[in-house]
């Protein structure tokens, strides 16, 4: 059975920014019922607390960061690359542990967007670019979807099957 790699966040554990969660989510939770899904937030497995202050890509590509060309900054200033960094290396861990094709991550996170972050202005301007796991996944070969992507992440795991 194919196993699928989920923003915990997404199936409603508390473990946003903000202490928030979203969802739920009717497939997730379907998925999850099956026993496909292994839920992780790449922020808290990377050494960062919950609550804790909003966070930006400088320049919105984790591609960058992963090669230490760009940096994640929270809203005071300071420097947390490293802490995505370290949640981006524990997530394609698990994929290459388990042997995890996709993923489905939040949308414009700067660990789990997969099509666009916020700029790193703190602004709420969005560019195209992906977050830092999303970023590292990508490269390892993960398809990676977001929560607006359910039905084409359900299309895609039903080719799988075949």
């Amino acid at each position: 059975m194919q196993k699928i790699l989920v923003s915990a966040c997404l199936l409603g554990e508390a473990v946003r920014y903000d202490g928030a969660a979203h969802g739920p989510f009717a497939q997730l939770q379907a998925w999850q019922a099956e026993g496909r899904v292994l839920a992780l937030c790449p922020e808290m497995a990377g050494g960062l607390p919950t609550p804790r202050p909003p966070a930006e890509i400088l320049g919105g590509q984790g591609r960058a960061v992963l090669a230490g060309q760009q940096v994640v900054r929270d809203c005071h200033g300071r420097d947390v690359s490293d802490a995505f960094r370290a949640g981006a290396a524990r997530a394609l861990a698990l994929v290459r542990e388990q042997g995890i094709g996709m993923a489905v991550l939040k949308a414009r996170s700067p660990s789990c967007g997969n099509r666009q972050t916020y700029s790193g202005e703190f602004s709420g301007r969005l560019v195209e670019g992906a977050g830092v796991t999303a970023a590292a996944l990508q490269a390892a070969g993960v398809v990676v979807f977001n929560e607006y992507e359910l039905e084409q992440a359900a299309a895609w795991l039903a080719l799988q099957a075949d």
